[in-house]
C-alpha cells in the first residue's frame, strides 16, 4: 500500500494553457471594442447623411412650392438667417456628372447668390440650441424636354439637382459622410 498520493500527468491546468486562454480572451475583447467604436462612427455618419438628405429635400419642397422660373422662396435656418431660393432654370451650382460640384467656389459668383446657402443647424432649432453643424447646400434647376410636333412648344418640366455637405468635414476616416445629391423632376407640360 502506498502512503502518499501521486498526481497523474494529465491533472490540472498548466501555465501555458492559462496564458493561451488569456490571449484568446484579450484578442476577442479587443475585437469587440473595435466593433463598438466602428458602430458609433457609422451611427454618426448616418446621422450626418440623414441631415444632408433632409436639407436637400427641404430645398426641393421650397422650389416645388413656387412657379419655377418666375418665383422665389425662402428657408430660415436655426440661427434665424433667411436664405432666398431662386428658381430660374439654367442657373445654379455646377454639376460634376450628375452630382453637385462642391469644389466650385460658388460664393465668388454673384449670379449664383440665391442658389446656395450655409445652413446652420442647432438642436433644438433656436439660437441657444447645441450646434450640430454648418451645411453647404447648393442647387441647380434645368429645363428638360421639348414638346411634341406639330406645336413643338417647350415643356414646363424641370430637373432639380440639390446637394448638401457638412462644412469642414474631413475625408478618409470613419466619420466621413459624402455629400448627398438628390435629383427630382418637377413641373408638367404646358397645354
Amino acid at each position: 500500500m502506498k502512503v502518499g498520493s501521486q498526481r497523474g500527468s494529465q491533472s490540472g491546468i498548466t501555465i501555458i494553457e492559462t496564458m493561451f486562454a488569456a490571449f484568446i480572451l484579450i484578442v476577442g475583447s479587443l475585437a469587440m471594442v473595435g466593433l463598438i467604436f466602428r458602430s458609433i462612427a457609422l451611427n454618426n455618419r448616418n446621422k450626418l447623411e440623414s441631415t444632408q438628405t433632409m436639407l436637400s429635400t427641404s430645398i426641393a419642397e421650397q422650389i416645388n412650392s413656387t412657379i419655377i422660373g418666375s418665383g422665389q422662396s425662402s428657408l430660415v435656418d436655426c440661427a434665424g438667417t433667411t436664405h432666398t431660393i431662386d428658381t430660374q432654370p439654367g442657373v445654379g451650382a455646377n454639376l460634376s456628372g450628375e452630382d453637385i460640384d462642391f469644389t466650385e467656389n460658388i460664393a465668388a459668383d454673384a449670379t449664383k447668390n440665391n442658389y446656395h446657402m450655409d445652413y446652420l443647424l442647432r438642436t433644438p432649432c433656436n439660437s441657444s440650441g447645441k450646434l450640430q453643424g454648418l451645411y453647404d447646400v447648393r442647387w441647380r434647376i434645368d429645363k428638360i424636354g421639348r414638346g411634341t410636333p406639330p406645336s413643338d412648344t417647350d415643356t414646363q418640366s424641370f430637373m432639380l439637382t440639390i446637394g448638401s455637405s457638412l462644412k469642414g468635414r474631413t475625408k478618409g476616416n470613419l466619420f466621413f459622410a459624402k455629400p448627398v445629391t438628390i435629383r427630382v423632376m418637377s413641373g408638367n407640360e404646358q397645354r
